[in-house]
């Protein structure tokens, strides 16, 4: 039988508790567009509504491991995302601003 998260989080101690609470924030951090597109709440016909565009280009998008940043900011817009470029290095990251404009 299936047990809730609260009945298995509530035998935790306060250290597993928040260990596991900071690798659930981790894997948000970094995520498929598909499973962002999830955990927004969206399915692919919303998603292709916002983008007046039909079910099956978004599931093809989201296999996708290759495309244009405009069409990657599209489809980020349309789940009520804003899309930033940053490059990290081992000294700071940089956020590349070549694409701030790219609609205008």
């Amino acid at each position: 039988m299936a047990k809730k998260i609260y009945e298995l989080e509530s035998r935790m101690s306060p250290e597993s508790r928040q260990r596991a609470h900071e690798k659930a924030r981790e894997m948000m951090r970094a995520m498929p567009l598909q499973e962002l597109r999830r955990a927004r709440g969206l399915s692919q016909k919303a998603l292709a509504e916002a983008l007046n565009i039909k079910q099956p280009s978004v599931a093809k998008m989201e296999k996708r491991t290759d495309m244009y940043i405009s069409t990657l900011r599209s489809h980020i817009q349309a789940m009520g995302g804003e899309l930033e470029v940053i490059a990290r290095f081992p000294d700071g990251a940089v956020s590349i601003t070549n694409f701030a404009d790219i609609e205008a």
